[in-house]
């Protein structure tokens, strides 16, 4: 019977924790937890403030924030990809891709796999190529692709031979991603990063969402090389991006 009320006890204890987490976070999209997803991706909010010209992405789960990644399968093909993503209404130009080309989405992901943030070394080995495992930020373009799935997203492909406008930082993957070592910071249930703009401006009144997801690396490591294929949690329930900037 003790056994059977400390049980309760401490479930009681941990929902009461989550609740003040919860209470604790303003503006922005705020969530109901959802015990079917997974804590670490369960988003309770999501918000994107600015500080100077410094915009900050916020994201609160109602488990530890990136306490969960992929597991490796040791080859690049057919592997997987955690993300924290904030897709806007941002056009793809504000960061160094052609005007119009998707849906800007910044995201921070995990993938053991592979390392696509070749100008960094996350983990301060010497070496560039072996800390995709770590939580790191990209800017990515997004489209429906029902090569995916119906319905589902990819990040858009570079056709061969096509020569699209990309941001100095691109990683050289034939996607439309840029890899600009915005630096991810997690604090219990909370991740935060804090992205530099030239024009602050460019982000009054810009609509965001919130998403946690996975991603896969195509088998045959051909377009589309890179789809959205589980979709944990969507901040907003139907990805209507009603978040604005600052707000």
């Amino acid at each position: 019977m003790k056994l059977i009320q400390s049980a309760f006890a401490a479930a009681a204890f941990a929902l009461t924790l989550g609740a003040q987490a919860h209470s604790g976070h303003t503006g922005g999209i705020q969530t109901p937890p959802d015990r079917s997803v997974r804590a670490p991706f369960d988003i309770v909010h999501t918000k994107i403030s600015t500080e100077g010209n410094v915009a900050v992405f916020h994201v609160a789960v109602s488990g530890k924030a990136g306490a969960s990644k992929p597991s490796k399968v040791g080859k690049l093909a057919g592997s997987s990809v955690f993300s924290y993503v904030w897709p806007t209404t941002l056009d793809p130009a504000v960061v160094g891709f052609d005007k119009g080309a998707g849906i800007l989405a910044f995201a921070v992901t995990s993938h053991p796999d592979f390392d696509d943030t070749p100008l960094y070394d996350e983990n301060g080995d010497g070496n560039l190529k072996n800390d995709g495992d770590l939580w790191h930020s990209h800017w990515v373009v997004l489209q429906p692709d029902d090569a995916c799935g119906k319905g589902a997203l990819k990040v858009v492909d570079i056709p061969d031979g096509a020569r699209p406008k990309l941001p100095k930082t691109w990683p050289g993957l034939p996607i439309l991603i840029d890899s600009p070592g915005w630096s991810p910071v997690f604090k219990e249930n909370v991740l935060e990063v804090r992205v530099p703009f030239d024009d602050i401006g460019v982000l009054t009144e810009a609509g965001f969402d919130g998403v946690t997801a996975a991603l896969r690396v195509n088998a045959s490591v051909h377009s589309p090389l890179l789809c959205v294929v589980d979709v944990y949690k969507v901040a907003s329930d139907n990805l209507t991006l009603p978040g604005k900037v600052g707000k």
